[in-house]
């Protein structure tokens, strides 16, 4: 199964040229999940084709920069037709200010739009095979983080052992690759654990917000194989970092480290760095023997499985 992260918008409060606040787009084999929404979303998604079938957005606090987005997207949403229903998670308590932006400029969406406040260490989602876990987050309001947690899957289902085993070729092998005994015909029984592996871990996709460095970050990362971390500083101006609740990118890389993630996204750029990031990456590196990257607006990534 694919999973696609495509960057909407990566920079801090004051939007630039270059990036746009804070929006992520998380597309799993046709889920498309919207993490924040800050001004401007909905070109971000026509401007690098990412398509509007969006079914959750997850908020993460009522900043301008990560929510002023839901207005223009919902009227767009109306403009095309859209007759799904829409839900948005955001912090507990915020739910009346959410629904005040989906109404906005007396804004009456003829689709469904839930809105569902949920606290730390909540499944905001459960589906089929993964769901969307809420983390305590380290910022100046009431604010949340979120990560898509695949289930396990099977094992690998060894073929050539099976039929030295004696297991005919069809629908046994499907039967024990679902976990279930099979009994051959000389009456011998077959079971799964003897042709079929550990189960695989799935994937994980972290994406903090804005946040200080936090303890419970780097728990919720454990070998992540995407950290969208918070970097709005390099170090030259940490004390502003720490006076606004927000992480440096050697501190993002920090967390990175302990929770021996796989990559680490660097974004919610300040616009005092304009087009040079240069020093956010560097000092990552120093600190972080994994993939440190700070993405530009409509960056794509493919996320593979761990054992690919």
């Amino acid at each position: 199964m694919s999973m696609r992260v495509t960057f909407l918008g990566t920079g801090g409060a004051v939007p630039t040229t270059e990036r746009n606040p804070s929006s992520v787009l998380v597309n799993r084999e046709g889920d498309r999940l919207l993490f924040d929404a800050g001004e401007g979303t909905q070109r971000q998604m026509m401007r690098f084709g990412t398509g509007f079938t969006v079914s959750d957005i997850f908020v993460t606090h009522l900043h301008g920069d990560h929510v002023l987005g839901i207005p223009g997207l919902i009227q767009t949403l109306d403009f095309n037709d859209r007759e799904e229903a829409l839900t948005v998670y955001t912090p507990s308590g915020t739910e009346e200010d959410i629904d005040q932006l989906v109404h906005a400029a007396d804004n009456r969406p003829s689709f469904p739009v839930n809105v569902y406040g949920v606290g730390p260490s909540e499944a905001a989602v459960r589906r089929d095979d993964y769901e969307v876990r809420t983390f305590r987050t380290d910022h100046d309001t009431n604010s949340l983080g979120y990560a898509l947690i695949e289930d396990d899957r099977k094992g690998r289902f060894d073929r050539e052992k099976a039929e030295e085993l004696g297991v005919p070729v069809g629908p046994k092998f499907s039967r024990l690759h679902e976990g279930n005994p099979v009994e051959l015909d000389d009456g011998t029984v077959i079971e799964p654990d003897r042709v079929v592996g550990d189960p695989r871990p799935g994937r994980r996709f972290v994406y903090t917000g804005d946040t200080r460095p936090s303890a419970t970050v780097a728990e919720v990362a454990d070998d992540a194989d995407l950290l969208v971390h918070d970097a709005t500083f390099a170090d030259d101006r940490a004390d502003r970092a720490a006076d606004t609740a927000h992480s440096t990118a050697r501190q993002a890389a920090e967390i990175a480290g302990r929770a021996d993630v796989e990559r680490l996204a660097l974004t919610h750029i300040s616009s005092r760095y304009a087009g040079d990031v240069s020093a956010h990456l560097e000092e990552a590196r120093e600190v972080f023997d994994g993939e440190a990257f700070v993405p530009d607006d409509g960056e794509t990534i493919d996320v593979p499985y761990p054992d690919e």
